[in-house]
C-alpha cells in the first residue's frame, strides 16, 4: 500500500513547535519515544485507523497497565511498565497521525486529556492494591487517595483555561506560568520544580519506580518497598495538590 515516506511524515507530524514544547512534551518523548513513534505513525497511516481510535487504544493501555500492576508478582510490575511505554508511544502517534491526516479535533484533544487522567489514576489505584497484604486495607485507601490527588492536580491546570474562557480570555501561555506576583513565590516554585518530586505520580515515572520496588521486594521478600512507594505517592500527591493550586493563584495564569 502506498503512503508517505518517513521523511515526509516527520516534516508534517513532528513540527518543531511540538517536539520543543517546554511543558507539553514528556522527557521520554524527547529522549527516545519520538524517534520510535514516527515509524509507528508511518505504519498507522497505512491503516483505516483514525487518530481518535489510536487515542482510544492509548487509553485502553493506560487502564490495563493499572489493572496489571494490581496483580502480585514481579512479572506484573514488568508488564505494567511495558504497557505504559506502549501508552506513551500511542500518545505520541495519535497526534502525529492527526497532523498528517488533517484530522485534528477538539474531540481528540479531549480524549487525550481523559487518557492522561485515567492512566495516572489507574496506576496509583493499582499500586495501592499491589501494596495491600489484605484487600482492601489502608494501602488500598492510600492508592485511591493518591489517584484523587493526581486527578485534582490535572484539574487545577485544566480549570485555568476554563476560567479564562468563561471570562472571555484566550488560553494561558507557558510564559504566564513562570511569572509570579511575588518573587519569593517564584523562587519557591523553581525549587519545587528542581526537586521534581511531582513526577513520582506521573505514569511513566511511576511505572518504572514501581518496577524497581517490585524487584526490591522480590529479592528481599515481602512488600515493604511497594508499601513505602504507595505512602510516598499519597504524600506527594497531597502536597502537590496544595502547592500547585498556590502556584496557579500566585502566577499570572489567571490574568
Amino acid at each position: 500500500m502506498s503512503g508517505p515516506s518517513v521523511i515526509e511524515l516527520r516534516a508534517v507530524a513532528q513540527p518543531q513547535t511540538t517536539v520543543e514544547r517546554k511543558s507539553g512534551e514528556h522527557w521520554a518523548g524527547l529522549l527516545y519515544m519520538r524517534k520510535l513513534s514516527i515509524y509507528v505513525t508511518w505504519a498507522l497511516a497505512r491503516t483505516p485507523l483514525t487518530p481518535n481510535q489510536v487515542t482510544g487504544l492509548m487509553i485502553a493501555c493506560g487502564l490495563l497497565a493499572g489493572a496489571v500492576l494490581a496483580l502480585p508478582g514481579l512479572w506484573a510490575a514488568f508488564a505494567a511498565a511495558v504497557l505504559v511505554q506502549v501508552y506513551l508511544l500511542l500518545d505520541c502517534s495519535d497526534g502525529e497521525l492527526a497532523r498528517w491526516t488533517g484530522r485534528t479535533s477538539i474531540t481528540g484533544v479531549y480524549l487525550d486529556r481523559v487518557g492522561h487522567y485515567f492512566a495516572e489514576a489507574a496506576l496509583l489505584i493499582g499500586l495501592g492494591f499491589r501494596a495491600s497484604e489484605t484487600t482492601p486495607d489502608w494501602f488500598t485507601v492510600l492508592g485511591f487517595a493518591a489517584a484523587l490527588g493526581a486527578i485534582l492536580i490535572k484539574s487545577e491546570t485544566d480549570l485555568v483555561d476554563v476560567a479564562r474562557a468563561r471570562s472571555g480570555l484566550p488560553a494561558s501561555e507557558e510564559a504566564q506560568a513562570e511569572r509570579f506576583r511575588s518573587p519569593r513565590l517564584g523562587a519557591a516554585r523553581k525549587v519545587a520544580a528542581a526537586l521534581r518530586f511531582h513526577r513520582v505520580i506521573q505514569a511513566v515515572e511511576l511505572s518504572l519506580i514501581a518496577l524497581a520496588a517490585a524487584v526490591w521486594d522480590f529479592v528481599a521478600g515481602g512488600l515493604t518497598a511497594t508499601q513505602v512507594l504507595t505512602v510516598a505517592c499519597a504524600v506527594f500527591a497531597g502536597l502537590q495538590t496544595v502547592l500547585h493550586l498556590v502556584s496557579i493563584l500566585g502566577s499570572r495564569r489567571l490574568g
